[in-house]
C-alpha cells in the first residue's frame, strides 16, 4: 500500500506495507535488554484473593500487570523533561510523528578507556544531510543487542562536540542502540542530554532523544521517512516504536 507524503512542501512515496521496525520490544524475563542496576521488567497475571488474571487459571480474560522503567528496559523516547527540575511530558511535547531521516553506521573509537563517537564521524557519516532525524547504528552489529545487560560495561556514547555538531546540523530527533547519548558513569553531568537539548539556551522544546534502538544490519545506509510512535504516557520519557519506511520517490 503506497502513500505519498508531503513533507516541507516535497512530495515523497513510501510503501506502508514495508515497515522497518527498529524497537527493541520489553519482556517479562531476565533475557529482556537492561541497564541502569535495575532488575528486568516484570509481566504477570494480577491476583486478589482467589482471583488469578489469567484464563488457564479460571479467568475470563488474561488480566497483566505490568511493572517496568522506560529508561533501562527497551525502546524509549524522552523530551528535556528527562534532565530538568520542571516536568515536561513527551506526550505533550511530541507533536509530529513523521520526520525524514538518515540513517549511519559508526564505529566507536577508542578515547582513553572509552568507546566514543565524535564529531569527525558525525560530520563524515552525515556529508551535507541535515535531516529532521538521525538514526545512528553502532559496531559492531549483532543480536545480542537485543537482550544485553548493560549495567557498569561503560558502553559507548557520543562526546559534547558531537551532538553540539548534530544541533547545528537542526537535526531534532537523535535515535540511537545505545542506553545512552552519554557516558554510564559521568557524575550527573550528562554532556550530550544537555546539549541536545540547549539548556543554557533557548530550549528545544521540540527535540527528543530515543535510545535503545536495533537496526537490523538489512537496512541500509540513507534516507528513509520515520514514523515515531509514543505511547501516551504524561512522563519525561515513554516506550516507543520508531518505523522506517524507505522513500521511493
Amino acid at each position: 500500500m503506497k502513500s505519498t507524503i508531503t513533507h516541507k512542501k516535497q512530495q515523497y512515496t513510501i510503501d506502508l506495507s514495508k515497515p522497518l521496525d527498529i524497537s527493541i520490544p520489553i519482556k517479562g524475563t531476565t533475557s529482556n535488554v537492561n541497564a541502569w542496576y535495575i532488575s528486568e521488567p516484570k509481566i504477570a497475571p494480577h491476583t486478589e484473593g482467589d482471583f488469578i488474571g489469567k484464563v488457564t487459571e479460571g479467568a475470563s480474560t488474561n488480566f497483566n500487570d505490568i511493572w517496568f522503567n522506560p529508561h533501562a528496559h527497551g525502546t524509549h523516547t524522552e523530551c528535556v523533561g528527562h534532565i530538568t527540575k520542571e516536568f515536561y511530558s513527551i506526550n505533550k511535547n511530541l507533536k509530529k510523528f513523521f520526520f525524514l531521516a538518515k540513517v549511519i553506521t559508526v564505529a566507536p573509537e577508542k578515547l582513553n578507556d572509552d568507546f566514543i563517537i565524535s564529531k569527525a564521524q558525525l560530520e563524515y557519516a552525515l556529508g551535507d544531510a541535515s535531516p529532521e532525524a538521525l538514526v545512528i547504528r553502532t559496531l559492531p552489529n549483532t543480536r545480542g543487542k537485543l537482550s544485553r545487560q548493560y549495567s557498569n560495561t561503560n558502553p559507548p556514547y557520543l562526546v559534547e562536540e558531537a551532538t553540539e555538531f548534530l544541533v547545528t546540523k537542526g537535526i531534532k530527533h537523535l535515535l540511537i542502540d545505545l542506553p545512552s547519548v552519554d557516558k554510564e558513569k559521568d557524575a550527573g553531568v550528562l554532556v550530550s542530554h544537555n546539549a541536545f537539548w540547549n539548556t543554557k539556551g533557548k530550549v528545544r522544546m521540540d527535540a527528543t532523544i530515543t535510545e535503545f534502538i536495533f537496526v537490523k544490519n538489512t537496512i541500509k545506509d540513507g534516507h528513509y521517512m520515520l514514523n515515531l510512535q509514543v505511547a501516551p504516557f504524561e512522563n519525561d520519557a515513554s516506550p516507543s516504536r520508531p518505523i522506517l519506511y524507505k522513500i521511493e520517490a
